[in-house]
């Protein structure tokens, strides 16, 4: 076993929940060996054809990478580890928000612009994600230039912005990927709404944290609105100019927010979590052209923090 590859009990929790493979006439084989090859090029941020023949043609390794980003395959088998975790009571619900601006190389550039022909999500009805070719024909809906691959020009110029939720223990609960320009706090609902782990019994997947935090740039009354009608409990700062505005309207400007600053001291796990996705060179630095892709990267990061944490 190589530096950074999945230990025997990590493959244990994973090697149920994917395709069967290795029998005759099989398409799939030795998924172990691949996944390795995947966490050694998020790892080290090396280009595909630059990996190490011990995980096989790098063909390989590229298309069963490209093939499961695009059929949900990595996101499912985070949604599988989180509802373990989950079930064995040990996720903190104090979730903080919070974004992160990723350098896009100018290898990530030069997508085509052409909005490729959809795909359905999985393949043929009944498909479960890794187990259907329809990734092969097609390709989820993206492109039409560089807004449509989540590419942009901000200040850190050529970017893509990483928004996540992260729980009480430093992990990525949800990941929405925008343009390197946008804003943060017009996000917060798209984040909050991937929020979902499944229960390992009966019933629907937990959506609804106990508690959200976040900085001074999620404070809009849209985001607050949001909230209270799920009925989260936040603590987000007010900024100055907003209280100011407050006060001069008087007793029509509404009552100050509530803000609890001993609570608000938990939002650095935010920033601790997005640190341990940035210690994937290809999670800080963007290298693929399709935004569909650099998810599956992401995806795939998260999802090993999950299984060593």
């Amino acid at each position: 076993m190589g530096r950074g590859d999945l230990t025997n009990a990590e493959w244990d929790r994973l090697a149920s929940c994917l395709p069967r493979g290795g029998t005759r006439g099989g398409r799939w084989s030795d998924h172990r060996r691949v996944i390795n090859g995947v966490l050694y090029r998020v790892r080290t941020g090396v280009q595909w054809r630059d990996l190490p023949e011990r995980f096989g043609p790098w063909e390989t390794v590229y298309k069963r990478h490209r093939r499961w980003s695009a059929d949900g395959t990595w996101e499912m088998l985070l949604s599988k580890v989180q509802a373990a975790e989950d079930a064995a009571g040990r996720i903190d619900w104090d979730v903080s928000v919070d974004s992160t601006a990723v350098r896009a190389h100018q290898h990530a550039a030069g997508a085509r612009k052409a909005r490729p022909a959809a795909v359905v999500q999985g393949g043929r009805p009944g498909d479960e994600p890794g187990r259907s070719g329809a990734s092969e024909a097609g390709r989820p809906i993206g492109g039409g230039g560089q807004i449509g691959e989540c590419l942009g020009r901000s200040r850190g110029g050529f970017t893509t912005k990483i928004h996540l939720a992260a729980e009480g223990r430093c992990r990525p609960l949800a990941l929405v990927l925008t343009p390197g320009h946008y804003g943060d706090g017009p996000q917060l609902e798209r984040v909050l709404e991937q929020v979902s782990v499944p229960r390992t019994g009966v019933g629907r997947p937990r959506t609804r944290p106990d508690h959200v935090l976040a900085d001074k740039a999620y404070t809009s009354r849209i985001n607050r609105r949001y909230l209270r009608r799920r009925g989260i409990r936040h603590t987000i700062p007010e900024r100055l100019d907003q209280q100011e505005h407050r006060r001069n309207r008087g007793s029509r400007g509404g009552r100050p927010t509530g803000f609890d600053s001993e609570r608000y001291k938990k939002r650095n796990t935010v920033e601790r979590a997005i640190n341990r996705l940035k210690g994937f060179r290809a999670v800080a630095t963007r290298y693929e052209k399709r935004a569909y892709i650099y998810l599956g990267t992401v995806t795939l990061a998260a999802l090993l923090i999950w299984l060593r944490t």
